[in-house]
């Protein structure tokens, strides 16, 4: 059987405090290693839950999701890191989660980030800017089978660790699957060619990003 995520009748949604806000309504799809997944969703639909839901950070109301390989958290993530604890602690204690060499994953983001002395400063302290470095290197320092990308994941302004994140991120992506949501077409297509369409609940795949994005123009 063929390695991947497979979500099973799953439903999950939202009380607002006005109406339930449905994401999605009894959803079966599977993202198979080897084919790169983008999902189309306009602003506000759940495009974020669905990938947290992929990281195992979010449980389905119903239903199931099966996983049968190394899942990334979600590209700019901070959940697993401990604000009061230095980037350095935080690194150390990520890697022995993972079962990875300590000294390799500290030196790794130490190099990458380039926090210099901040690195042994709590993250708290830390500007916005400077936790989505520590955390993007987190990423890059673990390897997975699926990497998960929001388009709401927080940016970096650092010219520098823009340009070495992007290029470790580029090659890990060419023997990667990546799963990316996304209210832009463009945003998908640097990373795959299927797509499917987030709308009112429903999850529709299509074989091809252009199908998807006939779809999702036409029913904007």
């Amino acid at each position: 059987m063929s390695r991947g995520i497979e979500f099973v009748n799953v439903s999950k949604s939202f009380w607002t405090g006005k109406q339930r806000k449905v994401i999605l309504d009894r959803a079966s799809f599977r993202v198979e290693l080897g084919h790169s997944l983008g999902i189309l969703a306009p602003n506000g639909t759940g495009k974020t839950t669905i990938i947290n839901m992929m990281a195992g950070l979010e449980k389905p109301d119903e239903g199931e999701i099966r996983k049968s390989c190394r899942v990334s958290f979600p590209l700019g993530f901070m959940g697993g890191v401990v604000p009061r604890h230095s980037a350095r602690e935080n690194a150390r204690y990520i890697a022995r989660l993972y079962g990875l060499d300590p000294d390799y994953v500290e030196a790794f983001c130490r190099w990458l980030c380039d926090l210099q002395e901040y690195f042994d400063m709590p993250v708290g302290t830390f500007s916005a800017g400077m936790r989505a470095r520590f955390t993007f290197a987190l990423l890059l320092a673990l390897e997975f089978d699926v990497y998960l990308i929001d388009e709401g994941m927080p940016s970096t302004t650092d010219v520098a660790f823009n340009r070495r994140a992007g290029q470790i991120l580029y090659e890990r992506l060419q023997e990667a699957t990546v799963v990316v949501v996304s209210h832009q077409a463009a945003t998908l297509e640097k990373f795959c060619r299927s797509a499917a369409v987030l709308r009112d609940g429903q999850l529709t795949m299509f074989d091809t990003l252009e199908e998807a994005k006939r779809m999702y123009d036409y029913s904007a």
